[in-house]
């Protein structure tokens, strides 16, 4: 089973995606900030996947991605927001984000880039 790391300060959020996640055959854990996603990817390396909120306190999604990339991480990131600017969406790209949800979005088009994503891995792809 899929081990999917969720990022979000919006209780509600983590508990939707996570609930979607596991009927959908994953295994989802829930965080509310980068700061704390940060600290369980170096507890456990089996995490691939991350969703992560743009916009948290202490560190949003952007700032997490930019840290995971600096430490050399090879997770894969997909990134949910109402709003990012022009100039935050080509950060996220350059920075290495499979893809940027902007909120609300269809839970479906969540799971078909999760599922893509579950098979890159599964068989050793990287994007």
């Amino acid at each position: 089973m899929k081990k999917i790391l969720v990022v979000d300060d919006d209780q509600e959020s983590r508990n939707l995606l996570c609930e979607v996640l596991e009927a959908n055959g994953y295994a989802p854990y829930a965080v509310a900030n980068g700061l704390a996603a940060r600290e369980v990817l170096k507890r456990d390396v089996e995490y691939r996947i991350v969703i992560a909120d743009f916009q948290m306190p202490q560190e949003s999604g952007l700032e997490l991605l930019r840290n995971l990339r600096q430490q050399n991480s090879k997770h894969e990131i997909i990134l949910m927001s109402c709003f990012m600017s022009g100039a935050e969406k080509k950060a996220a790209k350059a920075l290495g984000a499979h893809a940027l949800l902007e909120k609300p979005f269809q839970l479906t088009e969540l799971l078909q880039t999760v599922a893509e994503l579950a098979v890159q891995n599964s068989i050793g792809i990287s994007s």
